[in-house]
């Protein structure tokens, strides 16, 4: 039954028990059936001895309880407290330990740089890679002075207002002046020395697409000729098919000026992807403008066709185009090679894999290019051979086609590369492989390593720590024999928590430290890792 109960300072616990009172002031104490009391404690004189506790409690009962207590009470009974710290609850207040940048603590509370020389200083461990250590400030510091300098909340706020105000204005005024100065460079030309944007169109993928774009404008030009002179279906293709050339590479061209751009706020991992968006809308340009204006005139042809005129100078054409179309193929051929060499790559699996978005739209165009002069020829050919007009209308249903396979790779690679997809297994495996090697990493979990374009990659992974390593590591770093000493002094539940606190804090600190040389190990030995983001488990 519950009918005992036990008393410590001012709570109670009900045990349950054979009716058997057990009291318990403030340590343990033992208590057995003869009478006798072994305090291990203080005793407290004013409390009734057992054997009247227990006369009272079985007042009213039968023989055969009474025997059955007198064996249960002849084996002593005892009861032990486990000293537990109290928790504590943190509140708002709490927080106002934090700490807080120099930089935050201008721009959120209006200060100067004055101001925080007077304030506590605290050196914490960087997170940035090129430093070490920083300089943080207690938040309560930094609201105490901002209170200090600014007399109340509600003038900080209004000068907060002023400064958001102040801020949209000058965005408004830079805006307004960026705007000014390209005029002005426009109209008195500009005299700026040549940047890295544009030293990029003279080496690499930027190489190719510059040759292209000079090379398919010609091609363009001269094809329209041939065209206004012949009428031939299969030209005003090849035509069509130069002039969309020409507009995909210059957007190419666009998106390699716009991915080297720096990254901003807005976009903190860059502007890298803006190649494969490019490459996106140049493939459904090919589509819609080569592949469908080529399908719209082959149709015409065989719906109404028209003798055509002499040939020879459509002939003079395409051989010119065969040629210089032949020139760019393998200028994209050998900047392909080289760069698949270079990632340990294939060439197939190099343009499969999309890894230069730019080199394999022209590689793509140009090679389509060929195979549909090839076709034109021979259609105009066989036109010309037989006179009949529908080989021509044919050649350039047959020149739409191809136009349409090639952007409807080109637009299926690209979306894979925007959607985010993984890195190659192998590749996956090494950066595992590196991270569960370390003694600090016990087991990684959810890896994901995603290619975020131009040989980018990004990785995470959830981290299960050993503890022991850590502790170990930060012990390694301590004087062992001022931390024996410290061990020894504590004597009270303060002391320790205090003790607790110190080196569970500075632990922490050690646990941080390891994860920035895991992430700067990753980043070493594997150039192409750009982010790393390992979770603690």
């Amino acid at each position: 039954g519950w009918q005992a109960s036990m008393k410590s300072g001012s709570l109670s616990y009900i045990l349950p028990c054979n009716r058997l009172p057990v009291q318990l002031i403030s340590q343990v104490r033992v208590y057995t059936s003869n009478g006798q009391k072994k305090d291990l404690g203080s005793e407290d004189t004013n409390r009734s001895t057992p054997e009247e506790t227990l006369h009272k409690a079985g007042t009213g009962q039968d023989t055969t309880n009474a025997g059955q207590k007198q064996s249960f009470l002849k084996e002593p009974i005892q009861v032990k407290v486990k000293a537990v710290l109290k928790k504590r609850e943190y509140g708002p207040k709490y927080t106002q330990n934090n700490f807080i940048t120099g930089v935050r603590a201008i721009n959120e509370f209006c200060l100067k740089s004055s101001d925080l020389d007077q304030l506590r200083k605290i050196k914490r461990r960087s997170p940035h890679d090129d430093t070490e250590t920083f300089t943080v400030y207690l938040r309560s510091d930094v609201e105490a002075k901002s209170l200090e300098v600014w007399g109340s909340p509600e003038a900080l706020a209004r000068e907060k207002k002023r400064r958001k105000e102040a801020e949209i204005k000058y965005r408004e005024n830079l805006f307004r002046n960026q705007r000014l100065l390209r005029e002005y460079k426009e109209f008195f030309g500009n005299t700026k020395p040549r940047s890295s944007a544009a030293a990029m169109f003279f080496k690499g993928p930027g190489k190719v697409v510059m040759v292209a774009i000079c090379i398919n404008g010609l091609n363009f030009f001269f094809k329209l000729l041939a065209w206004v002179y012949t009428g031939s279906a299969s030209m005003f293709s090849e035509a069509i098919h130069s002039l969309a050339d020409t507009c995909n590479q210059a957007l190419l061209a666009l998106g390699i000026s716009q991915s080297a751009r720096t990254p901003d706020p807005s976009h903190p991992y860059g502007f890298t992807n803006m190649r494969y968006i490019a490459s996106l809308i140049s493939g459904v340009g090919i589509f819609m403008m080569g592949a469908g204006l080529s399908w719209y005139h082959g149709i015409i042809g065989l719906l109404h066709p028209h003798p055509i005129e002499s040939l020879l100078w459509a002939y003079c054409i395409l051989a010119g185009s065969l040629v210089s179309e032949g020139a760019t193929l393998l200028v994209a051929i050998n900047e392909i090679r080289r760069s698949a060499r270079a990632k340990g790559l294939s060439f197939y699996e190099y343009v499969v894999q999309s890894r230069d978005p730019s080199t394999n739209v022209v590689l793509l165009e140009d090679a389509a290019a060929v195979l549909s002069v090839a076709v034109a020829a021979t259609c105009m050919g066989l036109t010309s051979l037989t006179g009949n007009p529908y080989y021509d209308s044919v050649g350039s249903l047959g020149v739409g086609t191809l136009l349409g396979t090639v952007s409807a790779f080109l637009i299926y690679t690209n979306t894979e590369a925007l959607l985010g997809r993984s890195i190659q297994p192998e590749q996956l495996q090494r950066l595992t492989e590196l991270l569960e090697s370390d003694p600090v990493v016990r087991a990684i979990h959810d890896v994901k390593a995603t290619d975020m374009g131009m040989s980018k990659v990004r990785f995470k992974a959830e981290v299960d720590f050993d503890g022991r390593v850590v502790t170990r590591s930060y012990l390694e770093k301590q004087d062992i024999e001022q931390l024996l000493q410290e061990i020894q002094q504590v004597k009270t539940l303060e002391e320790l928590e205090a003790f607790m606190l110190k080196h569970g804090e500075n632990i922490i600190d050690t646990l941080g430290a390891e994860v920035d040389r895991l992430e700067k190990d990753l980043k070493q030995r594997n150039p192409d890792v750009r982010h790393v983001d390992l979770e603690i488990l």
